[in-house]
């Protein structure tokens, strides 16, 4: 019962903040097919992977982003692909940044994600592929 508690109170902060993510997209003028992509690769994130086993709050999902994009996205996702892979990095250095221009996360960790992708994405590609085509 009070799981069930807690995971409703992280949607609703979830919704609060694609609501508040998405109005800044609109705020830099983005298309709003790019806006609509940002949004659902975020959404997917925070309120199906960070919520799938441990109730994880968004501000706290940085540390997960290797085990997301790197295995569980290629795996549970139906249309993940690389370029999939690459469009979910951009969105998650997107949600990122604005979350640490609220004050809600620190520098050191923006960074740490950014650096975290440029790093992993390689191996993320290669784990895709192998998924893919797992006989070649």
């Amino acid at each position: 019962m009070e799981e069930e508690a807690n995971v409703e109170e992280i949607k609703k902060q979830n919704k609060q903040l694609l609501d508040e993510f998405e109005q800044e997209l609109i705020d830099k003028k983005l298309s709003a097919k790019t806006i609509y992509k940002h949004v659902n690769n975020i959404d997917f994130y925070i309120n199906t992977f960070l919520l799938y086993d441990e109730f994880v709050e968004a501000k706290k999902g940085t540390l997960f982003i290797g085990e997301f994009l790197g295995y569980w996205f290629i795996k549970k996702a139906m249309w993940s692909s690389v370029k999939q892979i690459n469009e979910n990095a951009t969105s998650l250095k997107k949600f990122y940044t604005f979350l640490y221009k609220r004050g809600d996360i620190r520098k050191e960790t923006l960074d740490s994600l950014k650096e975290r992708i440029k790093l992993e994405k390689p191996q993320w590609h290669v784990e895709m592929r192998r998924y893919d085509f797992p006989f070649i």
